[in-house]
């Protein structure tokens, strides 16, 4: 008997129970608010239904319906991969937005877009950081973009709402992105999301961010240079996640695609 919800952990690590936990509903029947409400996971998604090349879903949290939300797709794109055969390439439809899904070794990638990165000169002093380099990065909304020497000094980042808060406002962004080079598990490069002005202070796993990131990455020469794919570690304290994207230069800016793996934990009914 199929169960009538699958719960899934996104973008862990090997070994850890980090990332984002989902649960995948396979139908829309009933109050799915109040299904969401006590399915035991931050996001609940629901599939309205797909075929080989498409796939529509609705996502909650406990509270609200969200929209969209990478997590909840690459985890009902792991479910609908699983029950039957589907394409590499799928388009997904959530909150109104369709998405762009490439299966890339293993993992579902969603395509975030083009990739504009400016660099500017900022006074950081508030955030610990003092005077130096730094970059905005933008798909849609601008990320502030900033470096540290090493991956001691961004886990022991001084994070301050108010300050990070400051910072996006003067500088025209809604989000801080904190990275440095290297990482845990073979990762090209480490990071920290931060957006109490998108309301959070932190997040685990950041989709749109680390494209952000990998447009700033380009723009610096500091791309793998031998493929397209990164492997990026997100250093949440508590929470790490690992995510990959793959890239490539175009006339317009960095095209980014970025996701990773989806593991089912157990079923449950709800």
């Amino acid at each position: 008997m199929n169960p009538d919800s699958v719960l899934y952990r996104t973008f862990s690590p090997t070994g850890s129970d980090g990332g984002k936990r989902v649960t995948v509903f396979p139908e829309t029947a009933g109050d799915l608010q109040a299904r969401a409400s006590v399915a035991g996971a931050p996001l609940s998604v629901f599939v309205e239904g797909g075929d080989a090349t498409t796939l529509s879903l609705r996502v909650f949290t406990p509270a609200r319906e969200k929209g969209s939300s990478d997590s909840a797709a690459v985890a009902a794109l792991t479910w609908w991969a699983a029950t039957q055969p589907v394409s590499d390439l799928m388009t997904v439809s959530m909150g109104g937005e369709t998405q762009d899904a490439q299966l890339c070794g293993g993992e579902w990638l969603l395509r975030q877009g083009t990739v504009m990165v400016a660099e500017v000169e900022s006074d950081l002093s508030a955030l610990g950081l003092g005077a130096r380099r730094a970059w905005t990065a933008r798909t849609e909304r601008p990320n502030f973009v900033v470096d540290v020497p090493d991956l001691a000094a961004l886990d022991t980042f001084n994070v301050d709402e108010a300050a990070i808060s400051a910072v996006n406002r003067a500088t025209g962004t809604t989000g801080l992105i904190v990275f440095t080079a290297g990482g845990p598990n073979r990762a090209d490069v480490s990071f920290r999301a931060f957006g109490p002005l998108k309301g959070f202070l932190e997040d685990a796993a950041s989709s749109n961010m680390l494209a952000c990131l990998v447009g700033v990455l380009g723009h610096l020469n500091r791309l793998p240079a031998d493929t397209n794919l990164l492997r990026a570690a997100q250093r949440m304290p508590g929470t790490p996640a690992q995510l990959s994207a793959q890239f490539e230069q175009t006339g317009q800016g960095m095209d980014v695609w970025v996701g990773g793996r989806a593991t089912p934990l157990l079923p449950a009914t709800v």
